[in-house]
């Protein structure tokens, strides 16, 4: 044993060292130094330049202090001002002027004006919901405007309270295909899951089906090579990373693609918290036993989905994405089965959806809301959302992790459970090991499933999407779920919160400094 791990360092440090990883971050050093060199040579060199520096300081600081957005990002920025005023102010210039954002924003754009011809809102299923719950049309009245997200029925969902269970109806709808597979996902890495589904790809393109796979570029920094995409396209699969690291440091590659989708023929598409790896179907066991959860949507939802992989995988290319080649007719569902609103989250603009469903579930709620998250950092509004919803007699509880996946986001969690706990949010920590899940639960009439954490990464950075959906029959199952996964349970109080090592209350408080940007 201790030589298979011996072997393993040594595969790890050479991987390290002869891997793009060092490459990416000496030259991030390097850019890092260069801006420290700026700033002793300002200062030495000449007080009229150096004055100059200050003043861009000043200006960097009434930016911030007049620019739109959330004030804890405002606090995060005015830090390293106040603290090293011509280096902070150097380094917030740097990261302002880059192109690469606004670049993708733009395209974004252009991309979701062309796919709302496509998305149009079916009159009648909103004028029935907004005559049935005129919160929810409101709500459903806002996603259409500000997320290109129409309010759909025709549709079917079935809930997956595993990755284990998700995972063997995967495989059966991707041997289904008949004409197109997309895979979008943050997370591709080789194993048993991620063979199991090469292979059926590998049969389906010789079959004549096309196959397109995304995912995140940070995977080729610890987990694929640079050249993985190339090694599909021998296969006759599409491929590419979104956002691949470059030796040129952008604010850009904040903002990660965090999404989790499959389509297949435009009828079918799954999303939820499973990645393509092992850990996520209890294959390899990393923390303890993975809790994570997935949706399967059929019908006339499966249109939006079709438009997010397009959108996102054009960003890149030149030409316009044919919509009317994977857009299939609208289905005919003899039964309804309440609405169905899938959405997509962008880390650009000033709007964010999924923030903003999660605030409004929690401020309609009348009776419980029941959530699971493996992070817990939290901005102002969302404290007072959960606080107030509780203050007024709604049980809002809270699933979390016992055995973390990052020490340190853990220890941040663990500064809010104070104030939680004091007003009346309930919090539990999943005693078998991790909970990726990311749900919310409410009312027995509202449910949210997707890739949204309960953070600022899944706020305001990353690429997110989800599915909201209301009276719908998989929600009863989804709350069944919450209560069966509860029983698995370490019940948080007070007191316990008092216990926690003075070592961990003090990590947790230096990085709230810093939350938002984990």
């Amino acid at each position: 044993m201790k030589k298979e791990w011996q072997i393993k360092g040594i595969r790890g440090i050479k991987t390290i060292i002869f891997g793009r990883t060092l490459i990416v971050a000496v030259a991030f050093i390097i850019q890092f130094l260069l801006l420290g060199v700026t700033f002793f040579w300002a200062k030495e060199y000449s007080g009229i330049v150096y004055a100059g520096f200050s003043v861009l300081g000043l200006i960097a600081l009434l930016h911030i202090f007049n620019s739109r957005g959330n004030p804890d990002f405002k606090l995060v920025w005015m830090l390293p001002l106040l603290l090293f005023p011509v280096f902070g102010a150097l380094f917030y210039t740097y990261i302002m002027i880059q192109p690469g954002t606004k670049v993708i924003y733009q395209r974004l754009r252009v991309l979701g004006e062309k796919s709302r011809v496509y998305l149009k809102q079916d009159e009648k299923t909103f004028e029935t919901l907004k005559e049935e719950n005129p919160q929810m049309g409101r709500m459903a009245d806002y996603l259409l405007e500000h997320g290109n997200c129409p309010v759909y029925q025709n549709t079917t969902i079935q809930y997956f309270p595993l990755g284990d269970d998700q995972f063997p109806e995967l495989l059966k709808q991707l041997k289904k295909a008949e004409k197109f597979i997309f895979l979008e996902y943050f997370i591709l890495e080789e194993g048993y899951m991620w063979e199991s589904v090469l292979e059926i790809l590998q049969e389906k393109v010789k079959a004549g089906v096309e196959v397109r796979v995304m995912y995140d570029g940070m995977c080729e920094l610890t987990l694929l090579p640079n050249f993985y995409p190339k090694l599909l396209k021998k296969y006759g699969i599409q491929c590419k990373m979104f956002a691949p690291i470059r030796p040129v440091f952008s604010s850009h590659y904040n903002n990660r693609d965090h999404r989790k989708i499959v389509v297949i023929d435009g009828k079918v598409a799954f999303t939820g918290g499973t990645n393509l790896a092992d850990e996520y179907i209890n294959k390899k066991e990393r923390f303890g036993h993975w809790k994570d959860t997935a949706v399967m949507v059929t019908g006339d939802a499966v249109q939006k989905f079709t438009c997010m992989f397009l959108e996102m995988w054009h960003t890149t290319e030149k030409q316009e994405p044919d919509y009317e080649a994977y857009l299939t007719p609208k289905s005919m569902l003899k039964e309804k089965d309440g609405c169905v609103i899938p959405y997509d989250v962008m880390p650009y603009g000033t709007e964010r959806v999924g923030k903003q469903i999660y605030l409004d579930i929690l401020n309609t709620a009348c009776q419980y809301v029941h959530i699971m998250t493996p992070y817990l950092i939290l901005d102002y509004e969302m404290i007072s959302a959960l606080t107030y919803a509780a203050k007024r007699g709604v049980e809002v509880s809270i699933i979390m992790p016992h055995i973390p996946d990052k020490k340190y986001a853990f220890a941040l969690a663990k500064t809010y459970y104070n104030e939680l706990l004091e007003a009346g949010v309930k919090i539990s920590e999943y005693k078998p090991g991790f909970v990726h899940a990311k749900i919310f639960v409410s009312d027995n009439k509202k449910a949210v499933v997707g890739t949204v954490n309960l953070d600022y990464r899944s706020f305001y950075h990353h690429f997110e999407c989800g599915v909201f959906f209301y009276e719908n029959s998989e929600i009863q199952k989804i709350e069944e779920d919450f209560e069966e996964t509860m029983k698995k349970c370490i019940h948080i109080s007070l007191a316990d919160y008092k216990k926690l090592k003075l070592a961990t209350r003090i990590e947790g408080k230096v990085l709230r400094l810093i939350a938002p940007l984990m």
